[in-house]
C-alpha cells in the first residue's frame, strides 16, 4: 500500500461510518442545538424590540445572560445522554486535539468534523426559519463572531488564549463558556470554535476575519495538548470523552477501564468498544 493509499484509507474508512455513523450524527445535533440556543438567546437580549433588550441597558450585563445562557446549554448537552455517548466535543478544534492525543482514530475524527461543521450550519438553519428576520437584524447578526473594534490580531490572541484553556471538562467547560463570552467577547466574539462561526458566517455573509476562527482555536487547544503533555507527572489522557459510567458504547481509543482499575476508580458500567479503522 502507497504512502497516499494509505493515508485516504485512514480518512475514508467505510468500516467506521457505518459501525459509528450514531455518534456523527449526535455530534451535529449537539452542535444544532448550541447554535439554536445561541441564536434564540442572542435574539431575546440583544434586539431592539426584546423586553428584555429594553430591561437590560448594560451591554456587559447583557453578554453575562448570554453568557450564563450558553454555559448553561453546553452543561447540559455534555451531561445529556447524547454527550455520554459521541463525547460532545462539539467542536473541531476538541477533535483534532484528541487525534493528537491518540485517543480518537483519523477516520472518526474526520467523520466528527464534517458532522459539527454541518451542526452548526443546520442549527443557524433552524434558528433562521424559526426566528424569521428578528435573528438577521444587525444587533443579533445570526450570533456571529467577528473581530471587535481592536481588530483580527487582538481578536486571534484572545480566541488562542481562551481555546488554550478551553480543554476542560464537564461544569468547568460551562462556566469557560459563560465567563469568556462575558469577558472576551469584545475581542473576537468569543467563538473557540471552527464550526460555530462558520455556521452563523454563511447565513450572516459575514467573512471578516475568518482566518482567525480557523487557526487560533485549533492552535490554543493543541498548545495545551501539548503543553500537558509535558508537565512532570501528567497523567495519561485515558479517553476523548468524559462519561463511561453508563450504558453507552465507547467508540475512542480509550484506556478508561483499565486506567481506572489501575488507579483504583470507579470503572466503567460497560467495557467500551475500541475504535478500528
Amino acid at each position: 500500500m502507497t504512502g497516499s493509499t494509505r493515508a485516504a484509507a485512514l480518512l475514508v474508512s467505510p468500516g467506521a461510518v457505518t459501525r459509528h455513523w450514531p455518534e456523527y450524527a449526535i455530534e451535529a445535533a449537539c452542535l444544532g442545538l448550541f447554535m439554536i440556543s445561541a441564536c434564540v438567546f442572542v435574539t431575546l437580549v440583544e434586539h431592539p424590540l426584546s423586553p428584555l433588550r429594553a430591561a437590560v441597558a448594560d451591554p456587559t450585563l447583557r453578554r453575562a445572560l448570554v453568557g450564563v445562557a450558553m454555559g448553561l446549554t453546553a452543561i447540559g448537552l455534555i451531561y445529556s445522554p447524547w454527550g455520554q455517548q459521541s463525547g460532545a466535543h462539539m467542536n473541531p478544534s476538541l477533535t483534532l486535539t484528541y487525534l493528537r492525543l491518540g485517543k480518537i482514530a483519523p477516520a472518526d475524527a474526520f467523520a466528527y468534523v464534517l458532522a459539527q461543521f454541518a451542526g452548526g450550519f443546520s442549527g443557524v438553519l433552524a434558528a433562521r426559519v424559526v426566528l424569521g428576520s428578528a435573528v438577521a437584524d444587525a444587533s443579533v447578526n445570526y450570533a456571529a463572531t467577528l473581530p471587535g473594534p481592536r481588530g483580527p490580531v487582538p481578536a486571534f490572541l484572545g480566541e488562542l488564549g481562551i481555546s488554550f484553556g478551553a480543554r476542560l471538562t464537564g461544569l468547568f467547560a460551562g462556566l469557560l463558556v459563560a465567563t469568556y463570552i462575558s469577558v472576551e467577547a469584545p475581542l473576537s466574539g468569543m467563538s473557540m470554535n471552527p464550526a460555530r462561526t462558520l455556521g452563523s458566517a454563511v447565513h450572516a455573509g459575514q467573512w471578516t476575519a475568518l482566518w482567525v476562527y480557523f487557526t487560533a482555536p485549533p492552535l490554543g487547544m493543541l498548545a495545551a495538548a501539548e503543553v500537558y503533555l509535558r508537565l512532570p507527572g501528567a497523567r495519561e489522557v485515558w479517553c476523548a470523552k468524559l462519561h463511561h459510567e453508563n450504558d453507552k458504547r465507547c467508540i475512542f481509543r480509550c484506556h478508561y477501564p483499565m486506567a481506572a482499575r489501575a488507579t483504583g476508580e470507579r470503572a466503567p458500567a460497560v467495557v467500551p468498544s475500541q475504535a478500528t479503522t
